[in-house]
């Protein structure tokens, strides 16, 4: 594996680790980040049913799969989902917001292409 793959991975780990550590103190303190519009009703939502617990349970749980290079890809799937949900929150109700998400998905795209071939049993037709 090459030194950006390995490098992407950390900052991808560290990242996610983050955003799920802070999303429980965020949801410890019983306040969500404001944001206007649409994206801060959904998030308010999110926040208030307490599904944010959930979805940070598994930034952190992905983000230590990732920092101690085990499960890579398994994280990696979980991850595509995470992303892809975040970028079209993004591009549907926050546009503004977008920048991590994009760098996320740069960092994914990083440390997949090298093991892309762990991916490949996914695109069977028949099992």
């Amino acid at each position: 594996m090459n030194v950006a793959a390995i490098v992407a991975r950390i900052l991808l780990g560290m990242v996610f680790l983050a955003a799920g550590l802070a999303g429980f103190a965020f949801y410890a303190r019983g306040t969500a980040p404001p944001m206007p519009g649409l994206g801060g009703d959904f998030m308010a939502i999110y926040f208030k049913s307490g599904w944010i617990v959930f979805v940070n349970a598994i930034y952190v749980v992905v983000a230590t799969m990732l920092l101690i290079n085990r499960f890579v890809p398994l994280a990696l799937t979980v991850l595509a989902g995470i992303i892809v949900n975040i970028l079209i929150f993004h591009l549907t109700m926050n546009l503004v917001g977008i920048g991590p998400g994009l760098v996320v998905a740069v960092l994914w795209f990083l440390v997949a292409w090298p093991i892309r071939a762990h991916f490949a049993p996914l695109l069977t037709v028949k099992a």
